[in-house]
């Protein structure tokens, strides 16, 4: 006859979900775009420290200096780009000497250039070499870079930025697409390889209102709205709650996909 364990009454219950935020510090890779910036303020507002980064023009610097001065004292943003190591590697010391430690990583980062798909000549070689290098390379090496922080502090995240594109195959380019199935096989792989200190997701959005496509607009929002199950496009603030979930409820979660599109796939 087995014997199961029975719980002690004097025990306290211990509360699982959601996990606290608080004392946690989270980089937001590409924090001054309209997902990242979304990003921020709700893992600030569950109690992480909000690190972010941007590039170094007037317009990235502006915006990343306005989110600071929201989230208020103690966060900070500096300039990094993926696709520079050595800048992410300065980026790590700098943290690593302000605040000591990296709980959450957020690969937030990321560029497109619309591309007809049957336009094969208009996707050179040079544009396919960017795509992959902001989009996968940089996503890539941004872990690469964390990780050993991640590692120390037991309970490490990675949410990575994909797309549906990744399996539909419908996308701003090709190339975008290629780029986006990579980050679903990396999370994957890194998923096994890093664990179990460190689980990495990703979150994989339909379309959504940003900027982040040139030359789309309000047509383009109307007509794939009509075509959603759910009749609308997304938010920058759905795709932030996905990738806050994955911090504060998906603590059993490593090496999966998460969608946030609203049923487009479908």
């Amino acid at each position: 006859m087995s014997h199961l364990a029975q719980p002690d009454a004097a025990a306290p219950l211990r509360k699982l979900y959601p996990r606290s935020l608080d004392g946690k510090v989270a980089l937001v890779i590409g924090g001054a775009g309209a997902i990242g910036g979304a990003t921020s303020r709700m893992l600030a507002a569950a109690g992480a420290t909000i690190i972010v980064t941007h590039l170094a023009g007037d317009r990235d610097t502006q915006a990343a200096e306005a989110l600071i001065a929201d989230l208020g004292d103690g966060h900070a943003a500096y300039v990094a780009d993926v696709v520079d190591t050595v800048s992410l590697v300065a980026l790590r010391d700098a943290i690593e000497a302000r605040f000591g430690r990296l709980d959450i990583l957020i690969n937030a980062a990321g560029y497109t250039k619309p591309v007809p798909h049957a336009d094969l000549d208009a996707l050179t070689d040079e544009l396919i070499d960017r795509m992959l290098q902001v989009n996968w390379r940089g996503q890539f090496a941004t872990i690469r870079t964390f990780a050993p922080m991640l590692k120390a502090s037991g309970d490490g995240l990675v949410v990575s930025i994909s797309s549906i594109a990744a399996f539909t195959a419908v996308g701003s380019s090709i190339a975008y697409c290629a780029a986006k199935a990579g980050i679903d096989v990396m999370t994957k792989a890194l998923a096994r390889v890093l664990a179990p200190e460190v689980r990495v997701l990703a979150v994989s959005p339909g379309v959504v209102d940003t900027e982040f496509v040139p030359g789309r607009g309000a047509d383009f929002n109307d007509k794939v709205s009509a075509s959603t199950p759910l009749k609308r496009i997304g938010a920058a603030e759905d795709i932030a709650a996905a990738i806050t979930a994955c911090a504060t409820m998906l603590g059993y979660s490593t090496g999966h996909i998460i969608q946030v599109d609203g049923g487009r796939a479908l």
